[in-house]
């Protein structure tokens, strides 16, 4: 395996693309009790349609997340999370709108864990029986999702933003999507996606790399499988289709969820730079210790509840800012003041130099987390990079790259907002 060292952060990650193509990534943290392994496949809610074979493939909204739950049933009735559960680990699984990830944690019988981790996900077993069970419960699922109104206000949003691409739609898919699932369908996806060379298997703790690599290659097959070219659709323009949603429900106070679309880096560095840039960006604008959000929170016109994030997948890059307001309106007036204050004037040299560091010791405080550092090495795997390298990147990221992300990307005719406000009784 190929080893690249940290001595800045004092860590060691090994990496390797194995023979069927599978990607691993091991991050050894000797003394540690904890293991962890996350098991993902590049495939999530927006992977709908495909050519595969020279043709191209539809399915139903849902599938992804549809796959998710029924992986763990086993073909002799065991149940893998109970059986997991059993030997001491913590299993999960998430569906995402580009991924779907299988982990684990645990303090004993380590590489047992990791096999039947490996195992289950790589064994489809459906039933129309089981599959029509599934329905019922999922499509329960769905309702809630839609009488939840951070559920609500975010997927609304999206629909303001993208006019086509499947990264609209809510992951889970809808009641009528997931009535059209077949066994046939699941069994047909998961040859296509949850094949190695559409996965990625991320260890951190106390470990050996080479045995984690042995274990993988006993377990999983020995071909890659084909390659699916997804297909989102037709390019979109960065203008939303609409500029605003409003809908009431059942809240306290008002909610909303700005954002905009930016042209996203899709591959290698540049990705890994663009996510940071934004980053960045965002933190120096809007985060806790800025002047924007001391005035506004002092104001009563935004709390606690008030988030920025950059949003990275399928394809797509999309500015995020949310939290409750009695004036939603004048949140976004003032979110685009502080905006185009800072690529009027450029940044401020003792709050850049301030930001740059809280990023670094915000990554720093992270390799703490096994979760969160396989979640990253994943995303890293997949986007075609080292996610360690985001520390010399960081680095080398300047303040006028700042404000030239700011300039370009956060511009009012970019800008649509989903508000949710409390219903009149």
């Amino acid at each position: 395996m190929n080893k690249f060292e940290y001595p800045k952060v004092g860590e060691t990650l090994y990496r390797d693309t194995l023979p069927n193509g599978l990607r691993l990534s091991v991050m050894v943290k000797p003394g540690y009790s904890r293991r962890h392994a996350y098991f993902a496949t590049n495939y999530g809610g927006v992977d709908r349609r495909f050519r595969l074979g020279g043709r191209f493939v539809d399915t139903p909204a849902g599938v992804a997340h549809f796959l998710e739950h029924k992986m763990f049933d086993m073909p002799d009735g065991r149940n893998a999370l109970s059986q997991l559960a059993a030997t001491g680990a913590d299993p999960n699984a998430y569906t995402s709108a580009c991924l779907t990830a299988y982990f684990i944690d645990c303090t004993s019988d380590f590489y047992h864990n990791l096999e039947q981790l490996l195992t289950f996900v790589s064994t489809p077993y459906f039933t129309e029986e089981s599959v029509a069970k599934e329905q019922g419960i999922i499509a329960q699922e769905i309702k809630m999702y839609e009488d939840d109104p951070g559920s609500v206000v975010f997927n609304e949003l999206m629909r303001c933003l993208y006019e086509t691409h499947p990264i609209r739609d809510d992951v889970a898919g809808t009641v009528e999507s997931i009535s059209q699932i077949s066994a046939q369908t699941l069994y047909d996806c998961h040859k296509v996606f949850y094949a190695p060379g559409n996965m990625s298997l991320c260890v951190v703790g106390d470990v050996d790399p080479e045995e984690v690599r042995k274990t993988a290659l006993k377990i999983l097959r020995a071909d890659s499988g084909e390659n699916p070219i997804r297909d989102y659709g037709a390019e979109e323009t960065l203008l939303p289709t609409k500029p605003r949603f409003y809908k009431a429900m059942e809240v306290s106070a008002p909610q909303f969820m700005l954002g905009c679309k930016v042209k996203a880096e899709t591959k290698g560095l540049m990705s890994l730079r663009q996510k940071l840039v934004a980053g960045a960006a965002l933190s120096y604008l809007y985060s806790r210790s800025s002047p924007f959000y001391t005035r506004l929170y002092s104001e009563g016109l935004i709390n606690t509840e008030f988030f920025v994030e950059f949003y990275h997948a399928a394809d797509t890059a999309t500015i995020l800012c949310g939290g409750e307001s009695r004036d939603c309106e004048k949140v976004l007036s003032e979110f685009l003041a502080e905006a185009q204050k800072a690529a009027d004037n450029g940044l401020d040299k003792a709050l850049w130099s301030r930001i740059k560091k809280s990023a670094y010791g915000a990554r720093v405080r992270a390799l703490s987390s096994f979760g969160g550092l396989c979640a990253s090495m994943a995303d890293a795997d997949f986007g075609g990079y080292n996610c360690l390298d985001s520390f010399e990147v960081m680095d080398s990221v300047t303040a006028e790259e700042v404000r030239s992300f700011i300039k370009e990307n956060l511009v009012p005719q970019r800008f649509a907002m989903s508000v949710i406000t409390p219903a009149q009784n």
